[in-house]
């Protein structure tokens, strides 16, 4: 076998090459991303390169006349193929990155999304670095426990831990004892079943440590995990919570914030067997975890679970997809319920872990909305309008006056981002093109204005605005993003520190637990010991009116990301939400009912048809290449056409609807259209997503 990075020696000229006497093809996915070529291609092995043409190696290969790149699949005695085979020109590593088990779930994933093979294996695994492959990996890591033993009284090891969890006396199940599945889904973890579960995290709670205490379970059955984050912040609490418990040297975190060489090194620690833990973001979802015990996503609905690349997979239904194939338990985990993991529940296939309201009430902070109570509007009549009313002012008074920092989440970023009539909120626009008027900021290069709103598009002055609608001549801004909420903040409460995380300024992980006002955007909010005093969750009406499926499910995300970071009502914690107290978010996050909010929105959905209670595809592009799509596609008989409708001034966009049923169907359809689009050459590109996670 040659050393890693060094092609192996070609003796002789190309026509003296011999093929190996044992299993002389070699089945290979060619990197070419063309929907037409989407299979395996076949090559004959050289006798020098047997050794190390393994299943699973990177390999380069002629195709169409040029060296391309490709993964050898499998060995074969024959090929199908009637004709020569062309040789395989270079093993280009003997190191196998590409498991059985991988290569499945990636033709899973491809088919799934109507993407092809080429694209998912360039999302699952990372580039290869000949020198960090030929370097020992110096990782002293502790190895898998063995497996329980059965003791001579009869009973096991792995009995034991089962009953000692059911008395709460088990230390890494101490904090599972609140949720009445919870000890439950740990002894089938420790026990290597295929639990699934949707856990509702309570308010305040370490979920850092509950998912470190679950992978804690998995490893005691010397099984492998795979935990997935949105984002780096979460990232690093969470793998320090499994350092905590399971040490330095049988974890590894996995993220593109590592660089490319260390990121290759712990993810061959990984291939080889050395670690069996990985925490990560999106594409640790595809990490080569051997035996694999537990799949888990925390914050499933957060946006950065969805691949902005072809074909657009999401983290969820990755491991969804891996907990079928692999066997593996699959735990989808967060404060909020997304309509998609309320569907695996009421489908059977996951159970709820969930509190009991009796400990959700004692966990959860009181919230208040605006116009909750007529006593409310008596005391503050301006409080609809108002962007801070007085109950508001009195929740932050009472946090600061009691020592404690008060969290303020802001829609938005910037400054002043857009204005609208002072009296009935409709978004004020240009005259000319009928753009979004803002206020320049200081010193920028429009700030020549004097402060006179001007057109984002057309760039023209606005002196004098009146309202279509009911007139007015007064303009407020739409939404204040977190800048110039600070400022206003600083004048409101004087002498009191405003620190803020996100939003332009650096991301706070935490905060001292002193008088501060911390003004944060969504997902940006620092954490606290022992919780805020207080929250107030501003410009909610905005967040309410956006144009977008998932308005509801994302705006109640961000406020109980928030909410949850208060004391308890029973210390004082309180969270006041600038929102109508009509609004059924609202009403979920005064309840603290994120599961009651996800089954109205998964209802509403199957009542008009969109995701997931029906499987949906987007067709986006120039308007004569998607009429030319569609009709090369063969729809499901339950499909719908829905559209076009015109994106900008050359693209337009087409959704396709069918039953759940026929998902795979349409996938299958929409592959083949443009596998034909691809084999003619078709100039404009078409750009399809599978159950989109966004239709605005």
């Amino acid at each position: 076998m040659t050393r890693a990075g060094a092609p192996a020696r070609r003796p002789g000229r190309r026509g003296e090459w011999q093929a190996a006497a044992n299993l002389p093809v070699a089945s290979v996915a060619v990197d070419v991303p063309l929907a037409h070529l989407d299979r395996p291609f076949d090559y004959r092995v050289p006798t020098q390169f047997d050794a190390d043409a393994q299943p699973g190696v990177r390999v380069r290969v002629r195709f169409a006349g040029r060296l391309v790149d490709g993964l050898l699949l499998e060995r074969c005695a024959a090929s199908e193929h009637p004709g020569s085979l062309a040789w395989l020109e270079r093993v280009v590593s003997p190191e196998p990155v590409l498991t059985p088990e991988l290569a499945t779930l990636c033709r899973a994933v491809a088919d799934r999304y109507a993407g092809t093979l080429a694209d998912v294996l360039r999302l699952a695994l990372p580039p290869r670095h000949a020198r960090v492959e030929a370097e020992a990996v110096e990782l002293a890591v502790a190895r898998p426990a063995p497996p329980p033993q059965d003791r001579r009284d009869g009973t096991s090891d792995r009995a034991e831990r089962g009953a000692m969890s059911t008395h709460g006396d088990h230390g890494t199940l101490s904090g599972w004892a609140r949720y009445p599945r919870g000890p439950a889904l740990m002894a089938a973890l420790a026990d290597g079943r295929a639990a699934h579960g949707v856990w509702q995290a309570l308010p305040g709670e370490d979920w850092t440590a509950r998912l470190a205490e679950a992978v804690a379970g998995v490893a005691e059955a010397a099984r492998g995990a795979v935990l997935v984050v949105p984002d780096q912040r979460d990232l690093d609490a969470l793998h320090a919570a499994c350092v905590r418990l399971l040490g330095p040297d049988s974890v590894v975190a996995l993220s593109a914030e590592l660089g490319p060489a260390e990121r290759y090194r712990r993810w061959l620690a990984v291939r080889r067997g050395i670690v069996r833990v990985v925490v990560g973001t999106r594409s640790a979802a595809f990490a080569p975890v051997a035996d694999l015990g537990l799949l888990a996503v925390w914050d499933d609905g957060d946006d950065l679970h969805a691949e902005p690349r072809a074909p657009y997979p999401h983290v969820r239904e990755v491991l969804v997809q891996r907990a079928h194939a692999e066997g593996a338990a699959l735990l989808v985990a967060g404060y909020a319920r997304t309509a998609e993991a309320q569907l695996l529940v009421e489908s059977g296939w996951a159970a709820e872990v969930v509190a009991e309201r009796d400990t959700l009430r004692a966990a959860a902070p009181r919230v208040t909305s605006i116009g909750e109570d007529d006593r409310q509007l008596a005391r503050d009549p301006g409080a609809r309008a108002a962007r801070l009313p007085s109950v508001a002012f009195e929740a932050a008074r009472g946090a600061l006056a009691a020592e404690l920092p008060v969290l303020v989440q802001v829609p938005r970023a910037g400054y002043l981002p857009a204005l609208a009539c002072a009296q009935c909120r409709e978004p004020a626009r240009c005259r000319h093109c009928a753009g979004p008027l803002a206020v320049p900021a200081a010193g920028s290069a429009d700030g020549s204005a004097g402060g006179l709103p001007r057109c984002r598009w057309c760039g023209r002055v606005e002196p004098a605005f009146r309202c279509p609608v009911c007139g007015s001549t007064r303009l407020r801004a739409s939404v204040v993003g977190a800048g110039r909420t600070a400022e206003e903040l600083g004048r409101a409460f004087p002498g009191v520190a405003v620190r803020a995380s996100g939003g332009g300024a650096d991301v706070l992980a935490t905060v001292p637990a002193k008088p501060a006002l911390v003004v944060a955007t969504p997902g940006a909010e620092p954490a606290v010991e022992g919780g805020y005093g207080a929250a107030l969750l501003l410009d909610g009406w905005a967040l309410l009116s956006r144009p977008d499926l998932r308005v509801a499910e994302e705006t109640l995300r961000r406020w109980l990301a928030a909410a949850a970071l208060v004391r308890p009502h029973g210390d004082g914690g309180r969270v006041v939400v600038m929102a109508d107290s009509s609004a059924g978010p609202v009403q979920a996050l005064v309840r603290w009912d994120p599961a009651w909010h996800a089954a109205t929105e998964l209802a509403g959905r199957t009542e008009v048809g969109f995701p997931p209670a029906v499987r949906m595809a987007a067709v986006d592009g120039p308007p004569d290449a998607v009429v030319e799509l569609l009709a090369a596609v063969q729809l499901p008989g339950s499909a719908e056409v829905l559209g076009p409708v015109e994106l900008d001034a050359e693209r337009e966009r087409v959704l396709l609807r069918v039953h759940r049923a026929d998902g795979k169907a349409l996938a299958a359809a929409l592959h083949a259209a443009q596998a034909a689009r691809t084999a003619r050459k078709a100039a404009d590109p078409v750009r399809i997503r599978v159950d989109p996670q966004q239709l605005t």
